[in-house]
């Protein structure tokens, strides 16, 4: 490539469709590949069986397929394993499942008697359906990974993230999170230069509310960032943020991979003391969930570039490498296309080739 999101156009065995899951974040990627998303038929009749029709040849392709598992995520998983269905018989060279958010990731292990490890059953489900690989973004917890038979590439937004706070230069800024995520939070850390805190959490039953326990590190008088791989409720986070007030911190933030966002947590987000919650575009943000607080970068030219990696034979964990520290190109791509995106949707254009 000669120049960030500027390379040679995808060869014509390499082809992206969409579910109705995340349409904008398809587009967004194929822009960035300088392709457009193929055609295809996926709706549901009205006994709620769901049709998917490939209007395209794709015999021999290297097909990749855009579809996080979110709301609805029933709907959003059938629509998945259906159209990988589709492809296996429409007979695709290659199957790869793009799913930027993997439902069910907590349950990924049996810590109550009698329940079942959901997360091995969807990957099961993938599996079976007819894919040949997954590609996806900063799992619940990485060992997901093994419940697959099939190769998975796992990206992360850390680099994404640390780098908009990296931007913003704050002088006394503490990463804190809890023990779940204090392995990529510390990378996190390391990337600002800066330490890191551990709140000690223990969640209760099967509700979404944890108790904190513990803050383990130096908080007070710093700038807070709360990491964390998605927000679903934010009932913890608020929890968090209280803990820091108390604890004498003088701003807080909050970034997260996925956000979830189920009520009532942009009301919960717009009340608190937080100053700013940055997520990604893995899960679409709805009209209704959008806040001044809430900030959103895109991970299109990520998974692109990956997608463009793979189908290529190349190294996919080159991109989180010091040598090619891609980060900051591609904010700055990213931040051009949505400006692009919203001056064409205002002149009646919905998408363009690049």
């Amino acid at each position: 490539m000669n120049a960030f999101g500027a390379g040679e156009p995808a060869t014509e065995r390499v082809t992206l469709y969409s579910g109705n899951a995340n349409p904008a974040l398809a587009r967004m990627i194929a822009r960035y590949l300088g392709t457009e998303l193929g055609r295809c038929e996926v709706f549901e009749f009205a006994n709620e069986n769901i049709f998917v029709k490939i209007l395209d040849n794709v015999r021999e392709r290297d097909v990749f397929l855009i579809q996080p598992t979110c709301s609805p995520v029933q709907k959003s998983i059938m629509e998945l394993l259906i159209m990988i269905d589709a492809f296996k018989r429409a007979s695709a060279g290659r199957i790869t499942a793009v799913v930027p958010y993997y439902a069910y990731g907590r349950s990924d292990k049996k810590d109550q008697p009698r329940v079942p490890i959901t997360a091995r059953l969807i990957a099961d489900m993938i599996s079976v359906a007819g894919a040949d690989r997954v590609l996806t973004v900063d799992l619940h917890q990485g060992q997901i990974q093994g419940f697959f038979n099939i190769p998975v590439d796992e990206l992360t937004a850390v680099h994404l993230l640390s780098n908009y706070f990296i931007q913003k230069r704050l002088t006394e800024a503490v990463v804190v999170t809890d023990l779940g995520f204090a392995k990529r939070a510390r990378a996190f850390a390391e990337l600002l230069d800066a330490p890191l805190a551990i709140i000690e959490k223990r969640r209760i039953g099967n509700s979404d509310h944890a108790e904190l326990l513990n803050v383990i590190g130096e908080v007070r008088g710093r700038q807070a960032i709360i990491v964390d791989d998605e927000i679903v409720t934010a009932g913890t986070l608020l929890e968090m943020v209280r803990a820091l007030e108390g604890m004498g911190v003088t701003e807080i933030y909050a970034c997260a991979t996925h956000g979830v966002l189920s009520d009532p947590s942009v009301e919960r987000i717009r009340e608190s003391p937080l100053v700013e919650v940055v997520i990604t575009d893995t899960i679409p943000l709805t009209a209704a969930k959008h806040a001044d607080k809430l900030k959103v970068l895109s991970v299109a030219p990520l998974i692109g570039e990956a997608i463009r990696r793979i189908h290529g034979g190349e190294s996919v964990g080159a991109l989180f490498t010091s040598e090619m520290n891609l980060v900051q190109e591609m904010m700055l791509w990213a931040e051009e296309e949505a400006a692009e995106e919203v001056d064409e949707g205002e002149g009646g254009t919905l998408l363009r080739a690049v």
